[in-house]
């Protein structure tokens, strides 16, 4: 393999990495600040994905339909999400994950019936949007523009929400209730309702990951549990709650997944290769890369 395909194939991952790091950035914000494990993200995921392409094909023409969309999908899931949040996890803070995980993986059940009742259960396709649809010429091989523009837009979400956590009233209130949310209540602060923007905030990304995924990727009604998987690899490495580990797992996951897929007798194993690294972390390090342990 020469150094163009060698450059290829490592953007390629980064653009894999941009998408997982969006989904498993929201899942782990929920779980930092509300320790649920959220097994419906995915779900949300999904659902934002076909969303995107309801807006594309029926709401708005090809010119800016997928602009559009990544606007309504995210608030949708958002939506979404705070109805979840209000009737579904509020009764199960502070009890036991297990609990936790058979609520909110009941969802998922009920999600996956919702979009097949509404959009059925055939597989739709969307195209990049016209702006974005073209190569560029690397090293003497072409490189799709939709994935440059997917890797700048996970530096925009990176961005953001290191600001927004650092740089602003809402996230020390954030970084708080992930410290001592009984000490955060006792300064005033509206903890009930901290809760369900820091809801909110995560399943948008899980919807803007699905929008963003739509171009790449069929949307169907199985593709929740996919990106499940690749999502909660991710926590394992880079450690659940962690936006650091979330970014960094993400990238060694889209490496190990493309780099993987770009050897013809290795691309069958390449998830295999995702938990081989997974089980190199647990045995090192349980609490993921950036992680801390329970106490």
């Amino acid at each position: 393999m020469d150094v163009g395909n060698l450059v290829l194939f490592f953007l390629a991952g980064l653009s894999i990495a941009a998408v997982l790091f969006i989904v498993t950035a929201g899942l782990s914000l929920v779980f930092g600040a509300l320790r649920v494990i959220n097994m419906a993200h995915g779900s949300l995921y999904m659902i934002g994905a076909f969303v995107s392409w309801f807006v594309i094909v029926h709401l708005a023409n090809a010119l800016f339909g997928f602009w559009a969309a990544l606007l309504v999908a995210p608030l949708i899931t958002a939506i979404i999400g705070a109805v979840v949040e209000i009737f579904v996890l509020k009764p199960v803070y502070g009890k036991e994950h297990l609990l936790q995980l058979l609520g909110t993986y009941a969802l998922t059940l009920i999600f996956a019936g919702l979009v097949r009742k509404v959009f059925g259960a055939d597989v739709r396709s969307i195209s990049a949007p016209a702006a974005l649809n073209s190569s560029v010429p690397i090293f003497g091989h072409g490189f799709s523009v939709y994935q440059l523009f997917l890797i700048a837009v996970a530096v925009l979400v990176a961005g953001g929400l290191y600001l927004l956590l650092n740089r602003t009233g809402l996230g020390r209130n954030i970084r708080a209730a992930i410290s001592d949310p009984q000490l955060l209540s006792t300064t005033g602060v509206n903890v009930t309702r901290l809760f369900t923007i820091v809801f909110m905030i995560g399943t948008a990304l899980a919807g803007l990951g699905g929008v963003l995924v739509s171009p790449t990727s069929s949307v169907d009604p199985g593709m929740d549990s996919n990106v499940l998987i690749n999502a909660f690899a991710i926590s394992v490495i880079g450690g659940l709650g962690s936006l650091v580990g979330s970014l960094v797992g993400a990238v060694i996951v889209g490496l190990i997944l493309s780099f993987g897929f770009a050897y013809p007798p290795t691309a069958h194993y390449a998830i295999a290769f995702v938990f081989a690294a997974m089980v190199i972390v647990l045995t090192i390090r349980p609490w993921g890369l950036f992680g801390r342990a329970e106490q």
